[in-house]
């Protein structure tokens, strides 16, 4: 994550009038509970797996029929000129709120979430590491998923926000470069509706390869390991232990890689290096504590590593751009 700060909006405005009537013409069939049953949150997908209206990340990203049947909306999502991830409008009913956690899992590890808040009220309250914002309809703002964050709808209506997933491109870093090391300086771009444009929507077609990279595996690692060798409470023995451990699954994986690629005569060796990475790890699954955002190893590993480095059902895929 480039961002230096919890918080950063960015230089471009819409309009939230426009964007909530299209919201407002939505049917209530459509909004769907969050995947982890989490009460008061709902979505609608914009862009998801194939176009269905369902949630998940793995698989080729394509605008649904809501998105498609909303001009405006895709305006708003084109005009970032970015390829774009799952995407969605999420609400929050009156009075609920999103519970302090972290994203950790590998989708984000290099991606970012653009947040255009729709329908709000002052009332509504971001919060992200030791700062908190309201973020106003019609503006844009990033926040740095790996500090803890949580979400407060304070008011008496539906919090809804316009949430877009990207990689980014080294055009959009550039933007938010500048912004970071020059506030105040920027001038603002109103997006307005503009009934002669048809927006290109270009959508994420390889969330992630079918074995992960040896290198991204090791950036992976080695970030993690540093940062929970800077936690002074950690007891240091464990952290060679696991430094050890991942660094085992890092050097095999090169060494397997070498010889198989995405070969399916390779699979069976891949899986064999996560589980014993797997059964190598501590029961408690707090053994060792990031110092950046105080989240246990054991749930890093598992869904940023573990669940991420193999996906031999979408090799075909990536390498004939086929689904």
């Amino acid at each position: 994550m480039e961002l230096d700060r919890p918080f950063l909006q960015l230089p471009c405005l819409f309009d939230p009038e426009m964007l909530a009537d299209e919201v407002s013409r939505l049917s209530p069939q459509l909004w769907l509970p969050h995947p982890s049953g989490l009460a008061g949150n709902s979505a609608v997908p914009l862009v998801a797996i194939n176009g269905e209206l369902k949630d998940g990340f793995d698989g080729q990203m394509a605008a649904t029929i809501v998105l498609q049947d909303s001009p405006y909306l895709m305006q708003v999502v084109s005009s970032f000129d970015e390829v774009v991830a799952r995407s969605r409008l999420m609400r929050l009913s009156p009075g609920a709120e999103v519970q302090e956690h972290v994203d950790f899992n590998y989708h984000w590890y290099s991606r970012i979430r653009i947040h255009v808040p729709i329908m709000t009220e002052p009332s509504v309250r971001f919060f992200c590491g030791p700062e908190e914002v309201h973020m106003a309809a019609g503006e844009a703002w990033l926040f740095d998923s790996w500090r803890r964050h949580r979400v407060i709808n304070g008011s008496s209506s539906d919090r809804i926000h316009l949430v877009i997933d990207i990689a980014g491109s080294a055009k959009f870093w550039q933007m938010v470069r500048r912004v970071q090391r020059t506030p105040g300086s920027g001038v603002m771009t109103r997006v307005a509706y503009d009934d002669n444009l048809r927006p290109h929507l270009t959508t994420e077609r390889f969330p992630g390869a079918p074995v992960m990279a040896p290198g991204e595996m090791s950036a992976i690692v080695t970030e993690l390991i540093a940062d929970c060798a800077a936690n002074p409470d950690n007891d240091a023995a464990i952290v060679q232990y696991y430094h050890d451990l991942l660094f085992d699954l890092v050097h095999d994986w090169r060494s397997h890689w070498s010889l198989y690629g995405f070969m399916a005569g390779g699979i069976e060796g891949y899986q064999a290096l996560l589980h014993r990475t797997q059964a190598g790890l501590r029961p408690n699954p707090r053994v060792l504590v990031t110092q950046s955002n105080k989240v246990g190893i054991n749930p890093i590993i598992s869904q940023r590593l573990l669940a991420a480095a193999l996906k031999p059902q979408r090799a075909q895929e990536f390498v004939t751009g086929n689904n």
